[in-house]
């Protein structure tokens, strides 16, 4: 059977991607993705042939990867971050029954999730909710009501896609909603470039969150009701004794 991997190449960096997936992408002829992410790995995989589509072309790019599998050829469709968390693993899926003879290996990578927490500390060692910003593909109504409904229930919370030049102030929108929730005092955190060069990250309140400036490249953590911030790090308990 033709094989074709979906891999979460995670930030994009080498030293950051899994060992399976490195080994998918050796083991592949053709490497497909959107351009950003291809430009990531390409000098990782020099005698790779490398095939792109730009933004919002993703289900072009998904039929390329089936096609060229259905040549014979062993295929690496790549994502950043994980390609199971809003990756393209799901329209892979969907795309892939008209390709029964393609058989489909998902191979999970370091989502900004799990990636930005290690670099704030430990924001998101109990129950937490990831939520992306963006509405083009959701509409802002059930945006909303995720929201509000993950702050009533105390939730710790991590936005994808916080902002843009068309969205310039959805986060602060979603502060507002949260803080009806949640208390101004609220631990937050920020992590731009995650895994990239110029990574940054700053601790603050929700209050101060809600007026900060921030981009495509930055992911956002709001604390839950026990997050404290220690000696500079965003942590929330998990509820161990501490003896």
């Amino acid at each position: 059977m033709n094989k074709l991997y979906v891999i979460g190449i995670g930030p994009g960096e080498y030293e950051q991607m899994t060992l399976r997936a490195i080994h998918a992408l050796e083991q592949s002829d053709v490497i497909i993705g959107y351009t950003v992410y291809v430009d990531l790995v390409r000098e990782h995989f020099l005698e790779k042939e490398f095939l792109t589509t730009p933004m919002t072309k993703e289900a072009d790019r998904c039929v390329m990867a089936f096609e060229e599998a259905q040549k014979g050829k062993t295929v690496s469709m790549i994502c950043s971050g994980d390609a199971g968390v809003y990756g393209m693993a799901g329209l892979m899926y969907e795309i892939g029954v008209r390709y029964p003879e393609v058989e489909l290996e998902i191979i999970p990578g370091v989502t900004a999730a799990t990636g930005g927490a290690a670099v704030l500390g430990a924001p998101l060692i109990h129950d937490f909710c990831l939520i992306s910003l963006s509405d083009l593909l959701t509409p802002w109504e059930k945006i909303e009501q995720r929201l509000l409904m993950a702050a009533k229930g105390d939730f710790s919370i991590v936005l994808y896609n916080p902002s843009s030049k068309k969205r310039a102030d959805y986060l602060k929108k979603a502060c507002d909603l949260m803080l009806t929730y949640k208390s101004g005092k609220t631990v937050c955190g920020i992590v731009s470039n995650i895994g990239r060069d110029g990574e940054s990250c700053r601790v603050m309140s929700l209050e101060e969150l809600r007026d900060t400036a921030v981009d495509m490249f930055t992911t956002v953590f709001i604390g839950n009701s026990q997050t404290r911030e220690l000696e500079g790090k965003m942590v929330t308990p998990r509820g161990y004794r501490n003896v």
